[in-house]
């Protein structure tokens, strides 16, 4: 069965999950998971790990996201996209592109945010997004995130088409809001789409079109291998006699390399090869000559 990571671009309309079982299918059936979803009106980057990759995708989760979305002023809708109702209306000042700029300047950093009833966080077992749909608003915890840029694209009457790159759990309808609240009316977001999601900057998507004709004429799709996310971490190199070992659990001895504390950002992990080169997982030091198994992949 394939193995790795594909970089699919999501289509509008679908749900990650709709998506994600699409490309199952393509691929036989395989075990995947999506790394980060994308509401149905957003279009772009889905991460999808396939087979063993699966065991990876909290890598793909802690990284970074590029969005460029659209805020419509005027208007709040209830899900903070195009696709609910509109709750309230408000007129819309008259914005200059400088002044936009400066305000959108004010964002960037670390900052709180509350994350929106419709979302699939849970409270009591279930979904914000079911409380949501059932007419009931219930407290959310702030949470941490952090916006490294937001940049204006486009001005136009009545609406603003922004780029931002930012920390995992950031809700781009929120922060369309918020943007909106600043400008002095309401806003949601009417297009999104997520450019890309680190570490896959400069990494082509494919779409599920090019993916069912790569399908129906036996070829193979491009997959990413499961440790390229990981390549912040050290590798490690292990004989066959320990790896042997390391598969039953054990503390192996092993060259460790020193960590690059610049990119390294949990330093007691590596990455874990054969003699052949095959990736095996990930490992945690045991200081400067050891290693035990953290998350091992299953391959022959």
């Amino acid at each position: 069965m394939p193995s790795g990571i594909l970089l699919l671009d999501k289509p509008r309309g679908l749900s990650s999950n709709a998506a994600l079982q699409r490309v199952r299918r393509l691929f036989g059936g395989v075990k995947a998971g999506h790394a980060g979803s994308l509401d149905p009106l957003a279009t772009g980057m889905l991460p999808i790990c396939l087979g063993e990759a699966t065991k990876i995708a909290g890598d793909i989760l802690a990284g970074a996201k590029h969005y460029r979305f659209t805020i419509a002023l005027g208007q709040r809708t209830a899900t903070g996209d195009a696709e609910g109702a509109v709750t309230a209306e408000a007129a819309v000042p008259a914005l200059t592109r400088t002044g936009v700029e400066a305000l959108l300047q004010g964002f960037v950093g670390p900052r709180t945010q509350v994350p929106p009833m419709y979302s699939a966080l849970k409270q009591g077992g279930k979904p914000l997004y079911r409380l949501a749909r059932a007419g009931r608003t219930v407290e959310r915890a702030p949470r941490a995130i952090e916006l490294y840029e937001l940049r204006l694209i486009g001005l136009e009457a009545g609406s603003l088409e922004v780029e931002t790159s930012c920390s995992k759990g950031t809700y781009v309808r929120v922060l369309a809001e918020e943007i909106a609240a600043a400008l002095g009316t309401v806003g949601h977001v009417s297009a999104l789409r997520r450019l890309a999601v680190e570490p896959f900057d400069a990494e082509p998507m494919q779409t599920l079109e090019s993916l069912e004709r790569i399908c129906a004429a036996g070829g193979t799709a491009p997959l990413l291998a499961a440790d390229y996310p990981l390549k912040h971490l050290p590798a490690v190199h292990l004989t066959a006699g320990n790896v042997a070992r390391l598969r039953q659990g054990q503390l192996v001895p092993a060259a460790v390399p020193a960590a690059d504390h610049a990119l390294a950002t949990e330093a007691p992990r590596v990455r874990l090869y054969d003699e052949a080169g095959r990736f095996l997982g990930v490992g945690i030091t045991a200081g400067a000559g050891a290693v035990r198994p953290r998350r091992l992949l299953n391959i022959i």
